[in-house]
């Protein structure tokens, strides 16, 4: 079977085979409902404490502090529409860069009578200094900026951002949330010291850091009340009632133990791998986004000039290599990137933007063999819009 060479790990990874192996038990033998008070069910129960304690220490939180859930868009649902519940209508600050799954329902609540403030970025996709101090005089009672973007890459320095809404509210809390779901693996993620720092509540996802589909998780400071958008049995707390997904969050807690084992040797890898790329993309006179910001180590958003992003993309799935356009969740979206748009990007060159995202499966050759074809390719198409006039 033909299989291109995966370049898309910011929209999922693959399932580390020490992974499914953990999983494979409680898909076949080990198949106990975690509720049930016999041995079956006793033994599920054990296994989701023991991945809530593996999850709660790859980001140093306790385990008191895991909500599990069914992946990242869940848990930014719950916390932005679960705090929202505790509050009466006010006004709502979120980065104008963050995922749909936390700008929807903000727009939704924004609808309901609050008053949503979409914070700007600048030109390298950094939360933008002045605008940010502007909206927090509005005191937003719940904030949320996403750690690291799933296009740019581009890291916010939330400890920051939340210490500065802190100060800006009478040294009051805010409800301050990061979705960290891009960050995990690639980068420390310290739950505690940002915890310290005013940020209440942070968003992570399993099939990111190749743990299984359908598994997440929200870390959150018990003193946040949330109203759950589940209501039934009790699970989670109260927070996430249904049956869990007991194979699914072994997977989880395994992912998680292993990112945290190899983060140094990840982060080292996916950087040379990027710095390659990237050298070689300049070299084709690509234009790179966020190049003067901080960036995860495995990303890279770029376009070439009058190339279409998703012309290029289909292209290059052709020749045997499957990068992206954007964000996976908004692959049905045929408008230019909202990220680059926040930016300042021109339309036009928004749409043409192509991100690669390198993962620990792959090495230098690949990246090599993705510039040959991309150099290819771009050749190609420049020659049919040529003829094409």
């Amino acid at each position: 079977m033909f299989a291109p060479t995966y370049l898309d790990h910011n929209a999922t990874t693959p399932c580390d085979p020490r992974v499914l192996e953990a999983m494979l038990p409680f898909l076949r033998e080990r198949f106990g409902n975690p509720s049930s008070r016999h041995e079956y069910g006793r033994a599920a129960r054990k296994a989701i404490d023991e991945a809530r304690s593996q999850v709660a220490a790859a980001v140093g939180a306790h385990p008191t502090e895991v909500v599990f859930t069914s992946g990242g868009s869940e848990a930014n649902n719950l916390l932005v529409r679960g705090a929202a519940s505790y509050f009466k209508p006010g006004a709502l600050a979120i980065s104008a860069i963050e995922h749909p799954c936390v700008t929807k329902p903000a727009e939704e609540l924004a609808r309901q009578g609050w008053n949503l403030h979409k914070i700007k970025v600048d030109k390298a996709g950094r939360i933008d200094a002045q605008d940010y101090a502007t909206t927090l005089t509005f005191r937003p009672q719940i904030i949320s900026v996403m750690l690291a973007n799933n296009e740019t890459g581009v890291l916010q320095d939330v400890a920051a951002l939340a210490d500065q809404a802190r100060i800006a509210n009478g040294n009051k809390s805010v409800c301050f949330h990061s979705d960290a779901v891009q960050a995990l693996g690639k980068i420390k993620v310290d739950f505690r010291a940002l915890n310290a720092a005013g940020v209440q509540a942070l968003t992570i996802s399993a099939h990111k850091i190749y743990g299984p589909l359908g598994a997440g998780a929200l870390i959150i400071d018990k003193r946040v009340e949330l109203r759950p958008l589940i209501a039934g049995g009790g699970q989670e707390r109260g927070l996430r009632s249904g049956t869990e997904n007991v194979a699914a969050i072994v997977g989880f807690g395994v992912a998680c133990e292993l990112a945290a084992s190899r983060l140094d040797e990840t982060a080292t890898h996916l950087r040379t791998l990027r710095d390659k790329l990237e050298t070689g993309l300049a070299q084709l006179g690509v234009k790179i986004f966020a190049t003067n910001a901080a960036r995860l180590p495995n990303t890279t958003f770029f376009a070439l000039p009058e190339i279409d992003g998703e012309t290029l993309v289909a292209q290059l799935d052709r020749a045997g290599f499957a990068v992206a356009s954007g964000s996976a969740c908004s692959s049905a979206s045929p408008e230019p990137s909202r990220t680059l748009l926040a930016m300042g990007l021109d339309p036009e060159v928004a749409r043409g933007a192509v991100r690669v995202s390198v993962g620990r499966g792959n090495d230098a050759a690949q990246v090599e063999r993705f510039l040959a074809a991309l150099n290819e390719t771009v050749t190609k198409l420049k020659h049919l819009t040529a003829v094409a006039v």
